[in-house]
């Protein structure tokens, strides 16, 4: 016979959870559909942030050339203090095979006298000190021992300054590298916005973007304004030759630059080493605080930290390296982004 029993009726607490659990879901997605439209930024906006991300990435990137600049100084300055302390090294050496002759033929001759232990001694200042013990020694060997003391003296500050610039150079590297992760982060966030965009939006900033370019990088007539020197022409002429080429963060051409990048190779082409970074580069030459006393080929800088540069081509434009997604272009003061500050005359 059949056995007809009443199927199991689920708990009150597991319908309380099931109802509750079917509810939030209906919720949250009610919660994300309504969110979905205010969490989409437009093209333009987009765009402002971007242009905010790039802005603090080219910050970054100065810093990050600072410091590279920095470690590649301290590493030739090490250099250099080793070698001298390996020439330094070698010096003493023969100065010590010296008095080791001087022991060895007073040895044969009846043994060594305590005027050459003193000179023998593996810490002779200790001896040195005392008078009487000098009275012992011919002028001739006082004079040997103390060139020995003064090598000691020598290569024990070259290896202390070696020590400290190692520990310079640690710094500075981790720095170097902290600035890198900053750049690539600011970068990396910039093209996530980017991706967000859809693509005709993604095609109308392109083009945006290239129709700029286009226009920018058609040689501007400077009238009559004079170059600032033979040395600024030269640099500005340099600079020109590069218009189209595309900013990348460290670079200093000749295919790529950055904003500092730039100017540093401009100068170079002329005959002119002048320091990396636009901070540094802030620091040389007359500088000129009228826009109107401004000559082709001075350095222009921009914004409170001064962290762009550029070279000044006249009527209010600049040649400059603007930020990553551009190219090296003319550009007018006014929509640099940020106040001018200052020029520079090399």
């Amino acid at each position: 016979m059949a056995s007809h029993r009443r199927p199991k009726q689920p708990s009150r607490t597991r319908v309380t959870v099931l109802t509750t659990a079917a509810a939030a879901a209906v919720a949250l997605s009610a919660n994300a559909a309504n969110a979905a439209p205010s969490e989409k930024l437009g093209k333009d906006e987009v765009k402002a942030k971007v242009d905010k991300l790039y802005e603090q990435a080219e910050q970054a990137t100065e810093k990050y050339n600072g410091a590279k600049e920095k470690q590649q100084k301290l590493q030739k300055e090490i250099s250099t203090i080793q070698d001298s302390v390996a020439r330094g090294q070698e010096e003493l050496n023969k100065l010590r095979d010296g008095l080791g002759s001087l022991a060895t033929a007073q040895y044969r001759s009846g043994g060594i006298d305590a005027s050459v232990q003193l000179l023998l001694s593996s810490n002779p200042d200790d001896y040195l000190d005392k008078a009487s013990t000098l009275d012992q020694l011919s002028s001739q060997q006082v004079d040997a021992l103390k060139k020995i003391q003064d090598k000691q003296r020598e290569l024990a500050q070259e290896r202390a300054e070696a020590t400290e610039k190692l520990k310079d150079l640690s710094a500075t590297r981790t720095e170097l590298g902290n600035k890198k992760k900053e750049v690539q982060s600011k970068l990396a966030e910039a093209q996530k916005l980017l991706n967000s965009l859809t693509a005709k939006e993604k095609a109308q900033l392109a083009e945006e973007q290239q129709r700029a370019s286009r226009s920018s990088t058609e040689r501007v007539d400077l009238g009559d304004t004079p170059p600032g020197s033979g040395f600024a022409q030269a640099a500005f002429s340099a600079a020109q030759t590069r218009l189209g080429s595309p900013y990348v963060y460290g670079a200093t051409g000749p295919s790529s630059f950055d904003c500092s990048g730039l100017t540093s190779w401009a100068y170079a082409q002329a005959g002119v080493s002048i320091p990396r970074t636009s901070e540094a580069q802030s620091q040389i030459g007359t500088r000129i605080y009228n826009q109107s006393d401004l000559k082709v080929g001075d350095l222009v800088f921009f914004f409170n930290d001064l962290h762009h540069v550029g070279l000044y081509a006249g009527h209010g434009q600049i040649l400059h390296a603007p930020r990553t997604g551009t190219v090296v272009r003319y550009e007018s003061m006014t929509t640099i982004g940020g106040p001018f500050m200052f020029g520079v005359r090399v």
